[in-house]
């Protein structure tokens, strides 16, 4: 178990997504469960951003086609693969004792009460490795001032020392 649940914070980017990914691909594939998104491009635009689990499910975080939900910025976002697809598999994640992907909380995430709750609990396990918007939002506030969070802090300098941190940290 780890001493606190590590978050990688950093502007939009600088390779948090990729980070997670390096640490995942690190650890053994049975010990890890959760999430992480991605984005959907068409032609070279970005239109959405899907989710996938480790488990191999996938969904749609947010699109610009969405007829229905709360809107960020031109996309809608589906709170009900949030609470299908995402909110199931961290809670696997969490009673199974693996370590638990999560990539990213944030604003669209944060549309799910379910997903406030079930990261809450998630947290409690210090078994976190996951990103976290760096905006400020009274959830994300919340979550960076835990005193069981490690907060690291990605840059376009640093990005390519930080998987390797965080293997350390894991003592991986």
């Amino acid at each position: 178990m780890l001493e606190k649940n590590i978050l990688l914070t950093g502007k939009p980017g600088t390779g948090k997504t990729t980070a997670i990914r390096i640490v995942v691909d690190q650890l053994n594939p049975v010990s890890t469960a959760g999430f992480w998104s991605r984005e959907i491009r068409v032609g070279g635009q970005r239109i959405g951003f899907a989710i996938e689990t480790l488990s191999g499910k996938i969904g749609t975080l947010a699109h610009v086609n969405l007829e229905h939900g709360p809107k960020v910025s031109k996309y809608r976002v589906n709170i009900n693969d949030i609470d299908s697809i995402i909110v199931p598999e961290l809670e696997m994640a969490r009673t199974s004792g693996r370590f638990i992907i999560i990539d990213e909380i944030a604003k669209m995430e944060l549309f799910s009460e379910n997903f406030e709750v079930e990261v809450r609990k998630c947290l409690e396990t210090k078994r976190v490795i996951g990103t976290i918007q760096q905006r400020t939002h009274p959830f994300l506030n919340e979550i960076r001032s835990r005193s069981d969070v490690q907060l690291i802090e990605l840059t376009t300098e640093n990005r390519n020392l930080v998987p390797t941190q965080v293997l350390r940290i894991l003592k991986v």
